[in-house]
């Protein structure tokens, strides 16, 4: 059974140990951080000492995923804009050895849980890339549907532009347990 936890500073060994490459550090991070790799005090100093980039405070919360063998995800939520009507899930990871098991469903499952049912969320949004396939399959089968923006977003990773679809959900479109109206 996966339940979620407030991070904490011991957590970021484990979580880098999931990054094995750039390319999938920069699907988990996309260009956040300047250098790769990052040292776990770089990790808690941007989540801690940098309230994650975040202009105003209260609005950063990054969670920690636990089953009965220990970590097995990570993602940050925060508002935006200040106002909790609206989060953010971002920094979405799975241990790669639990992948393709449905942990990230479940993990996103329970965010979704925690800002409709008790953050009060109006609205829940994500940015996937293009070219993260089984991440973007995930957020669909929990009711996330592609937002339509004026100019499509892109990140350049790795000497490429690597384009950001976003995707939200809506409260009075989730039922509990991931089905959607």
């Amino acid at each position: 059974m996966l339940y979620l936890r407030p991070y904490k500073k011991g957590d970021a060994e484990v979580i880098l140990s999931w990054c094995g490459d750039e390319a999938l550090f920069r699907k988990w991070t996309g260009d956040r951080y300047p250098s790769y790799p990052i040292t776990a005090d770089d990790m808690n100093h941007k989540y801690f000492d940098c309230n994650g980039d975040c202009a105003e405070t209260d609005t950063f919360c990054p969670l920690t995923a636990c089953d009965e063998s220990g970590i097995a995800g990570h993602f940050i939520m925060k508002s935006v804009g200040g106002s909790h009507r609206i989060l953010r899930i971002s920094f979405v990871i799975v241990d790669d050895q639990k992948r393709g098991r449905g942990y990230g469903r479940e993990m996103i499952r329970l965010a979704l849980e925690f800002a409709f049912r008790i953050a009060g969320a109006e609205r829940v949004t994500l940015g996937v890339f293009e070219n993260n396939k089984p991440a973007y399959a995930c957020y669909q089968s929990l009711g996330f549907r592609p937002v339509p923006t004026e100019r499509p977003r892109e990140c350049e990773v790795l000497g490429e532009m690597w384009n950001i679809i976003e995707l939200a959900v809506n409260r009075s479109d989730y039922l509990p347990g991931g089905c959607v109206v």
